[in-house]
């Protein structure tokens, strides 16, 4: 069954219009019609079972008729990474949002080559990735900033760690498992070639920032987002609040 997201209000009885996209989407990939089923979410209100009414090429009507889900808390992290070429850059923001991260801003460090970010496409990969794994919110998309501008502005609330690809850095795990409440953690991480020496003489000088190692190896920076936010997720016990199963 078809899953989507809309920025829409849901409720009983309520008509939800499709955009193009998912016009396009649900008649000539699904092959579906008036009458068939869908089910739809916003970040607000749930997950909803609704009914398609109506639809054409570009344009289209839902029925949402009961709630299937009520609205939940999906504890994650923010990830703030250097921008990486477009391919692996897809793959660590689709990954990321199935895995459970809060919101993404990439981040422009001294070593990063990559100039410009497609936010548009990101945001796309992003809502396409929470409608696959069957999360109830869509994590927020940050416009690219600066490393020394968001240090500068970083919130007194919330503690940074600062994934580190050599150095005598402790284990995240470890400092994660000693830390207590994990959920004003955020992760960030450094670019192909990683963080320069200034970058870290700068981070060593931050009361909110820990520079943890990721293990043994030089990961590429895709996989370590990716490795640091499933240990982020282990830490926080978030995925035995709730039974999951796997899609092919």
């Amino acid at each position: 069954m078809a899953r989507l997201y809309t920025e829409h209000d849901i409720a009983a009885g309520r008509l939800v219009a499709l955009n193009a996209n998912q016009a396009h989407y649900l008649r000539t990939v699904m092959r579906a019609g008036p009458g068939d089923c869908v089910t739809l979410f916003n970040g607000r209100d749930g997950e909803w079972a609704a009914r398609i009414e109506s639809i054409g090429k570009k344009s289209g009507t839902l029925l949402a008729q009961h709630r299937l889900r009520e609205q939940m808390a999906e504890p994650g992290p923010d990830l703030y990474f250097a921008p990486v070429k477009r391919a692996p850059l897809d793959f660590l923001v689709q990954k990321a949002v199935e895995l459970g991260v809060a919101a993404l801003q990439p981040v422009m460090t001294e070593r990063t080559v990559v100039g410009r970010v497609n936010h548009g496409r990101l945001r796309a990969h992003i809502v396409d990735a929470a409608e696959q794994c069957e999360r109830l919110s869509i994590p927020d998309l940050r416009a690219a900033i600066k490393y020394t501008m968001l240090l500068d502005n970083w919130p007194a609330d919330r503690h940074l760690l600062i994934c580190v690809e050599r150095g005598a850095a402790p284990a995240i795990d470890s400092i994660l498992k000693n830390a207590g409440n994990i959920e004003g953690w955020d992760i960030f991480i450094g670019p192909e070639g990683g963080f320069t020496p200034s970058e870290r003489d700068l981070f060593a000088t931050l009361p909110f920032a820990t520079p943890v190692s990721l293990g043994p190896r030089i990961l590429r920076a895709e996989t370590a987002a990716l490795a640091a936010i499933v240990c982020w997720q282990v830490a926080n016990d978030a995925w035995t609040r709730r039974s999951h199963h796997h899609r092919n």
